[in-house]
């Protein structure tokens, strides 16, 4: 999967670097670019899944899934496993969406805070709050009592402060830039032009939306719009996974890298077990 993935991106991540050198030996600064990582942990997780189904015994056929979702980019990840994007026009739509994100951050300096403990409402307040003159909205629903903002660097500063007074715990968050914010639009317009030229196909199971936290319509021209109106919307995984766990009985399994949707899901519905795969 990392070959097939450094032919598809030869040339083009920096310093003309291959995708599987910057995983396997960074540099890590490197790799946590957003036009890096992106691709990085898109194709990590379509490797774990290419292994999963050889350890099934399923090779690379096609394996009972009764629906898939993914939080952000792990969106691409589920739609190309259920077979509606290809592998490589997946992995060229994922590289182009980092490179358009990481050039909106830097064109709009901005950032994001996770909010501990507050509901949607309260999340709100906050933005109305500590917004003024600039960007801020609520941009990840990532599970009961953790909310994420996302806007102006000046704005998520105030709100951290006022998140604070409020009786919530607020903490900026590493990232580059104001992700799932109006801040994105640029990037959303790039993003648009790509997959009107994209292989998109009607999926084999339900594919949660972000968005709409229901499954996507399987018409490939609604695909697409929706994966762009999710750079600049907020993504509500936890509603995402409210919908599976009300309709999908059975094992979910989370890809490599990293257990964070096994921790997330423990706080949205612990009835759902949730195996992870982050390690071989």
């Amino acid at each position: 999967m990392f070959e097939e993935a450094d032919r598809v991106l030869k040339g083009r991540l920096p310093g003309g670097s291959a995708l599987s050198d910057l995983c396997f030996e960074g540099p890590e600064n490197t790799l946590n670019r957003t036009d890096v990582s992106q691709p990085a942990i898109f194709v990590a997780s379509m490797a774990c899944w290419r292994g999963l189904l050889a350890g099934w015994g399923f090779g690379n056929g096609e394996t009972p899934i009764a629906a898939a979702g993914g939080l952000s980019l792990g969106e691409y990840t589920a739609l190309c496993l259920v077979g509606s994007i290809p592998f490589d026009e997946a992995l060229e739509l994922v590289a182009l969406r980092g490179r358009a994100m990481q050039d909106a951050a830097e064109a709009s300096p901005g950032g994001m805070v996770a909010l501990i403990g507050a509901d949607e409402a309260q999340a709100q307040g906050v933005c109305e709050r500590a917004r003024g003159s600039d960007v801020l909205v609520c941009a990840n629903f990532n599970a009961p009592g953790q909310i994420v903002l996302s806007g102006s660097r000046s704005a998520c500063e105030r709100a951290a402060e006022r998140a604070g007074a409020g009786g919530l715990r607020a903490t900026v968050l590493p990232v580059a830039g104001a992700f799932h914010s109006p801040l994105m639009a640029p990037a959303a317009e790039r993003l648009a032009a790509a997959l009107s030229k994209a292989v998109v196909t009607t999926p084999r199971c339900p594919v949660m939306s972000n968005v709409t936290a229901e499954p996507h319509d399987p018409s490939p021209d609604q695909i697409r719009r929706r994966l762009v109106e999710q750079l600049t919307s907020p993504v509500r995984w936890w509603q995402c996974c409210q919908w599976l766990g009300t309709r999908v009985a059975g094992q979910a399994h989370e890809l490599a890298p990293g257990r964070t949707l096994a921790g997330l899901m423990r706080r949205i519905d612990k009835s759902i077990k949730v195996e992870t795969h982050d390690e071989p």
